[in-house]
């Protein structure tokens, strides 16, 4: 059994997946390929985005347990360009193989989770990212914010990111004003 904060980050993560599985599961199927779901992508292109993210947090969990993490992250494509590949491939395969290895690549990050040594949440890869902040990022974390995508699509809403965006902007032009303001 896991120390109790590691089994927190594994409920947090589990409990994120399954309701990104039950929003997702609500898609209707002859829409699980059409793009729009989330800006450009469809359900198929979100799995293996999820997919994609959570193979990284397996990854970066065994480069930690081979001593390696801080070595690991940097990377020659940036993350809109990883995430433009995914998308990309994912477009070429059916819903069912993209939903599959979405799984496996879960099942993966689960079980490496469940055997993290505690002490090490803390070491960092090369992009600065500790562990805990990467198995945020790649998992629980990500799951939320694509359930808030999909209900969003549901209610004809903006997706959370475009309320990121939004946000961040108009935080920017609050700062522009400050600054106008001051001189």
């Amino acid at each position: 059994m896991p120390d109790l904060h590691v089994q927190k980050l594994l409920d947090g993560l589990r409990q994120a997946r399954t309701e990104f599985l039950a929003a997702i599961g609500d898609v209707d199927p002859a829409l699980r390929t059409a793009p729009g779901l989330v800006g450009g992508w469809s359900a198929r292109e979100l799995l293996a985005h999820l997919g994609y993210w959570s193979g990284h947090a397996a990854e970066s969990l065994h480069r930690a347990e081979l001593g390696e993490l801080s070595a690991f992250g940097a990377d020659e494509l940036s993350v809109d360009e990883r995430n433009e590949v995914v998308a990309r491939v994912a477009s070429q395969t059916d819903y069912a193989t993209a939903a599959e290895r979405e799984r496996l690549a879960f099942e993966q990050f689960e079980a490496r989770l469940a055997t993290v040594n505690p002490d090490g949440l803390g070491e960092r890869d090369a992009d600065g990212d500790t562990l805990e902040e990467i198995i945020a990022f790649d998992g629980a974390d990500h799951y939320r914010e694509h359930t808030l995508d999909i209900r969003a699509w549901f209610d004809g809403a903006a997706a959370a990111d475009d309320e990121a965006d939004a946000d961040d902007e108009a935080d920017a032009d609050e700062a522009d004003a400050d600054e106008a303001d001051a001189d």
